[in-house]
């Protein structure tokens, strides 16, 4: 008999020239003691077979603009490594403890086998292991390989047929790879316990280090840990704790039994504490540093077919793939934004601020901010969506833009050749005459002959033109001028600009279109505006910039962009409302010290609060609403950031925060100016003048200037003197910014 053993376990060290291998002796159960090997290997046919090997899940990494880790994602917490990357101690330990001849036997070692049967028997439970590290690695494959429950109980099932099958694959794999490189895949697909797979995610989450760095006593650890995990796993509190140590010790002897280390440094070493360092492995966004821009970018993938064909694959890829994904997060400004929303709105406040950053010509997102935590602890105050970001961005329903909107009648009217001093008589209130005044793009008569629109407290009525309407944000004037360009035309220019409602549904298109009474999310908003700032250019926001595989092939991701606009109708519109600062709605706020447009956004009843402005090189646009129902839970007599508020306007909150940030996320950047306003082409004004005032009486001497409220020169529309009709407005001319409208920076 143990001639027969010594034939086999010569076979069983190669493979013949013919590739059959017997094995028959070590399966004791099948046809009797008698059989030859020959018989056996015909019997069996055990020959080596093709082991299919999916790559192993790894875990994928975010990386910000500047390389650096704000979050990551994995179906199993594993960082694949070489073997040259593990120590040699570490090496030694494992094959100690599960193999200690794996170097001399082929795909299984009877001796050992033999051997360990008897030391567990005396031992009374399995203090050594029988199964060769080629089988142990084979058992792996095909346990992480069964996608189901019941494929991974097979994959284990204690039966003759799963076990011959084992064999073929290990014989299979003894041919394809050297001893070296089937330890190094052992050593990555093998769990350790507390949530790491592989040697290098374990080395960190046990000891705070690289596999490379392991000691004696840490490598003896993980060598033992690998047995039963679930039994020594130091995550499942002190009793696994204390058989974890055991179970170190037992590999400690067994190093200084087979003469890898001497006795006494078996002794030192089970002097040491466990030192188990606890090392959390956060995944998911819920752990990030930047949570909204993780759940982005996590979604982005799941919408791209670059990262998989459906869904499923997509997300398969992003928790298995072993992606390295750098985005567009700078983390400056978000550190900026940050500070600023919690100087002016507390984390437990019932209404929440958010905020996105984009670059204008490229879509690139490099910030997404919001004043809660994201999380599902209600008590908290934590919040489980998105709010920087719509529905397909795990996103919420948004709240309504407000006057944010009034822009694209603005760049309408423009793109139909109307000028800056062009405009209306307006009165306070405001009626559609006809439903036919207002159509929607499918010619449906929208028109509200029911309903008046009033004026906010901060705008008045009177002839009010593209300038002084857009600064003082007259509901009345926007509402007469929709009519005049067209709603639909209106909702096309929106369109084109990437307005999109932030619950996916389609866009409410009636005559308050222009009033902001569709929900919108900051990112969105900041896109469109971000069109304007680069001069009609409207690119769609990008959170991804290069991503890299676990093989190391490289793809990059261009913006996406597209003329949408004249160039010159987006630098009148800007020259328009880069005024917001110095004599709009903004003037309490102030500008940034470098040139700059934008637009508050009040909403009817004071349900949100909006600003959105932008400059050459940085857009941004901050929300305020209360997510529990905005219309229930209004902005009216509300406590935010600890101080109180009769009424919460655009510029109340919104507008300092967007300041503040913009302050710091440019900080250090050197300023850009806007393109300069075609004023031969957009000028003084066509038909639609102001009318002129009456002359005054003569009182002597003087010339005739007494009509001018405007002392400063000529105002922004470019015609002297003939914005007084109808009463002041929101925003007079007090004598600083010229006519060009660049002054007051």
């Amino acid at each position: 008999m143990l001639r027969k053993i010594g034939g086999v376990l010569k076979l069983l060290g190669a493979a013949t020239a013919t590739g059959v291998l017997a094995a028959a002796v070590a399966l004791p159960a099948v046809g009797g003691a008698g059989m030859t090997v020959n018989a056996a290997t015909n019997e069996l046919r055990l020959l080596p077979e093709p082991l299919k090997e999916p790559p192993l899940a790894e875990k994928t990494t975010l990386l910000d603009a500047d390389g650096k880790q704000f979050a990551q994602f994995y179906f199993q917490n594993r960082e694949s490594v070489k073997i040259d990357e593990v120590a040699d101690i570490m090496k030694t330990a494992i094959v100690a403890i599960e193999d200690d001849r794996f170097y001399e036997h082929g795909a299984i070692d009877l001796e050992g086998t033999f051997r360990a049967a008897a030391r567990n028997v005396s031992g009374g439970g399995v203090v050594q292991g029988g199964s060769s590290i080629t089988q142990q690695y084979v058992k792996l494959v095909l346990v992480n390989a069964a996608e189901t429950k019941e494929k991974q109980e097979a994959a284990q099932a204690p039966t003759l047929s799963r076990k011959l099958n084992e064999l073929r694959y290990a014989l299979y794999a003894e041919e394809k790879y050297t001893k070296s490189e089937i330890l190094e895949k052992y050593l990555n697909i093998s769990y350790y316990g507390a949530g790491a797979y592989g040697i290098q995610a374990a080395s960190k989450r046990f000891f705070d280090k690289p596999a490379s760095k392991l000691n004696l006593w840490e490598a003896a650890t993980l060598a033992g840990a690998v047995q039963n995990p679930s039994v020594t796993d130091p995550d499942a509190g002190k009793a696994a704790r204390t058989r974890l140590l055991e179970r170190r010790n037992t590999v400690l002897n067994r190093m200084a039994e087979l003469g890898k280390i001497t006795p006494q440094e078996a002794e030192e070493a089970k002097k040491k504490k466990l030192g188990f360092k606890d090392v959390e492995a956060p995944g998911g966004c819920e752990e990030s540093k930047y949570p909204y821009f993780c759940l982005y970018v996590q979604h982005e993938i799941a919408l791209n077919e670059d990262f998989g064909k459906t869904p499923k694959d997509r997300e398969k890829l992003l928790q298995r793939g072993g992606l390295t994904i750098t985005t567009t997060l700078d983390a400056k400004a978000q550190k900026a934004a940050n500070k600023a929303i919690k100087r002016y709105v507390k984390a437990s406040d019932k209404p929440v601020a958010a905020q996105a950053m984009i670059v204008p010509g490229t879509g690139a997102v490099t910030v997404m901010a919001a004043s809660r935590k994201y999380g599902n602890n209600k008590k908290k105050n934590e919040i489980s969506y998105n709010l920087v970001g719509d529905r397909d961005h795990a996103g919420g329903a948004g709240f309504q833009a407000g006057s944010t909107f009034k822009p694209f009648t603005l760049l309408t009217a423009l793109d139909q050749g109307m000028k800056l001093g062009d405009g209306f008589a307006t009165g306070d209130g405001y009626t559609a005459s006809s439903p036919s005044a207002f159509r929607d793009c499918k010619g449906n008569s929208v028109g509200d002959v029911g309903h008046t629109v009033h004026n906010s407290s901060e705008s008045s009525g009177g002839f009010k033109t593209l300038t002084t309407g857009t600064l003082g944000s007259v509901n009345t004037f926007f509402l007469r001028l929709e009519q005049e360009v067209g709603l639909c035309e209106t909702v096309k220019m929106a369109k084109s600009l990437g307005i999109k409602r932030a619950d996916g549904g389609k866009l409410k298109e009636f005559e308050t279109f222009t009033l902001g009474i569709n929900e919108m999310d900051p990112v969105t908003v900041s896109a469109a505006y971000a069109a304007i700032a680069a001069r009609g250019t409207y690119c769609k926001p990008m959170v991804i910039t290069e991503s890299l595989d676990r093989d190391g092939k490289k793809t990059s991701y261009k913006p996406k962009c597209k003329q949408v606009l004249d160039e010159e109708v987006a630098d009148a519109a800007a020259h328009i409302m880069s005024g917001v600062f110095t004599r709009g709605t903004m003037q309490e706020v102030g500008g940034i010290g470098r040139p700059a447009a934008g637009k508050t956004g009040t909403t009817d009843a004071y349900t949100a609060a909006w600003f959105a402005g932008f400059t050459p090189d940085l857009a941004s646009a901050v929300s305020l609403g209360d997510p529990r129902g905005a219309f229930k839970y209004d902005l009216t007599g509300v406590t935010i950031g600890g101080r109180y508020y009769g009424y919460v306007y655009g510029a109340s909150i919104s507008g300092r925060i967007w300041k503040d940030a913009m302050l710091g996320a440019l900080k250090g950047v050197e300023a850009t100016s806007f393109t300069p306003v075609n004023m031969e082409r957009f000028g003084g004004c066509s038909g639609r003048c102001a009318p002129k005032p009456p002359p005054k009486p003569d009182r002597g001497g003087g010339d005739d200037r007494g009509g001018d409220r405007d002392r400063g020169g000529p105002d922004d529309d470019g015609e002297v003197g003939r914005d007084i009709n109808g009463g002041a407005t929101a925003d007079p001319d007090r004598g600083g910014p010229d006519d060009d409208g660049w002054g007051g920076w």
